[in-house]
């Protein structure tokens, strides 16, 4: 994907959301599992705040690429030393979005590879998959455990969220491995985007 052209809309409620109508693919996890650093990868800038600090996004951002897609970084969850007015607003307004967004054709639910995934993880696998979104896993910080490992890693996530269909068939789960370090990913990633938005 050529990045020619980013424009950044930052909302914190529906009136401030964008208008053009592009189809958008958002991206949701646990507050420090790399959201920011893989969208800086994936759009080739550091337009997104990285911190070492969980819990820097605070709105939402929605970053209109080349004016065909735009991709929208959600506050990250589960982040227990922000107050609990802080994190019930943030909850509030990451639902507010996901319940009435028309435009939504995707969401990557980011998991780190190195653990496995937390309660508040598989409550947020299990609310999109209650709400039929099209959901795809990103396993994120793939630098940090070794090739032999990957498989592993993968076949523990995909264990730990097992969700079964109306006929009690294992749901197959799709699973793209990323690492912002070694840009490692970029091209699938974009591939799963841009086909769900049937954007060739």
């Amino acid at each position: 994907m050529e990045i020619k052209k980013i424009d950044l809309t930052v909302a914190v409620s529906k009136d401030k959301y964008p208008t053009n109508n592009l189809s958008e693919i958002a991206f949701v996890g646990r507050s420090n599992v790399g959201k920011s650093s893989l969208i800086n990868t994936l759009l080739k800038k550091k337009i997104a705040k990285v911190s070492q600090n969980p819990g820097k996004t605070r709105t939402i951002n929605f970053y209109n690429v080349n004016e065909i897609i735009n991709l929208v970084d959600l506050p990250g969850y589960g982040y227990a030393k922000a107050p609990k007015s802080e994190i019930e607003k943030w909850g509030k307004m990451i639902e507010k979005y996901l319940e009435n967004r028309n435009e939504l054709k995707m969401i990557a639910l980011l998991l780190d590879i190195r653990h496995l995934p937390t309660e508040n993880d598989k409550m947020m696998y299990n609310w999109l998959l209650h709400y039929n979104y099209e959901v795809v896993i990103v396993a994120t910080k793939l630098d940090k455990i070794k090739r032999s490992q990957i498989n592993k890693h993968i076949s523990q996530i995909k264990n730990s969220l097992l969700i079964k269909n109306e006929n009690n068939q294992n749901l197959d789960l799709e699973i793209i491995t990323f690492s912002s370090l070694e840009k490692k990913g970029i091209e699938d990633l974009w591939d799963t985007m841009l086909n769900r938005c049937n954007i060739s």
